[in-house]
């Protein structure tokens, strides 16, 4: 189903979906503003059935849905204003193939429009009704996407105190007692791209090759995933630096511990809560 949201618009609580980066808003929860429960899909069928609406409708489908019916949509329009044209949610996607709309049964269940047709059904419920909406709706995209920053700078941070523990290994069992200070940079240099080839698969003047003009570093455009991972694999190479395991054994084995960690971090749930 998606990660679900609730937001409050002039009293109201609003469900908001949002699956594969795209918002899906209840236009039922919407409706309950207009009209009581039992007549919130009157509320939707008659928008839905008149020209501006369907209009509107095909026009966003023939932007996003490759798949959508123009043939099917034409017949309704041709249809609209008519004083017999009645039109349903579920028939309008059964019939046209769209996605801007989508009904579901069961909990949570309704009719769920993207955010830009439940933007523009807003209108049918009041002008000011749709401010509010738009306003509440970017309070809780701004919520999340600050909430998600911080999750970010968290890991980032707990990366560059592990790159303290990792470097001291270094230190202590890698680089040699009488070295200059660039052949003490260049060891560091080297074994902190051991973990990006490990965990990226190219080394760190590799990827700037590839990606010329951009600023900071590899590990700066990292998912959080990657810095969870990141985090861990620099305690893993310091305890595998003590125990003076070669640095291409090392390589194995910390790959090993990136795909591993990797594909258990993306198929777990709590943290896609926190994206």
């Amino acid at each position: 189903m998606g990660k679900k949201e609730t937001i409050t618009v002039q009293g109201t609580a609003i469900t908001v979906i949002t699956s594969k980066d795209d918002d899906y808003i209840s236009l039922t929860d919407m409706a309950n503003v207009k009209a009581g429960q039992a007549r919130t899909a009157d509320v939707i069928k008659n928008w839905i059935r008149t020209r501006t609406t369907l209009e509107f409708l095909g026009t966003w489908e023939q932007l996003y849905n490759p798949d959508f019916k123009v043939v099917e949509f034409d017949h309704f329009k041709m249809q609209a204003g008519l004083p017999s044209f009645v039109l349903s949610a579920g028939e309008w996607i059964l019939k046209t193939n769209a996605i801007g709309i989508y009904v579901k049964h069961g909990r949570y269940g309704g009719t769920y429009a993207h955010k830009d047709i439940a933007f523009e059904f807003g209108s049918a419920i009041s002008v000011v009704f749709r401010l509010f909406l738009i306003k509440e709706f970017q309070r809780l995209k701004e919520d999340e996407q600050r909430t998600k920053s911080l999750e970010w700078n968290l890991q980032r941070t707990l990366s560059k105190i592990n790159y303290r523990i990792h470097t001291d290994a270094i230190k202590e069992h890698i680089i040699p007692n009488i070295v200059t200070k660039e052949q003490i940079a260049y060891t560091y240099a080297e074994e902190a791209d051991l973990l990006n080839v490990a965990l990226f698969g190219k080394t760190a003047a590799q990827w700037r090759s590839e990606n010329p003009g951009t600023k900071g570093n590899i590990r700066d455009y990292a998912t959080l995933e990657q810095l969870v991972v990141l985090s861990n694999m620099e305690s893993i190479n310091a305890l595998l630096i003590r125990q003076e395991l070669p640095q291409n054994q090392r390589l194995v084995e910390l790959n090993k511990v990136a795909i591993t960690q990797m594909r258990s971090l993306v198929e777990n749930k709590g943290l896609k809560r926190l994206q």
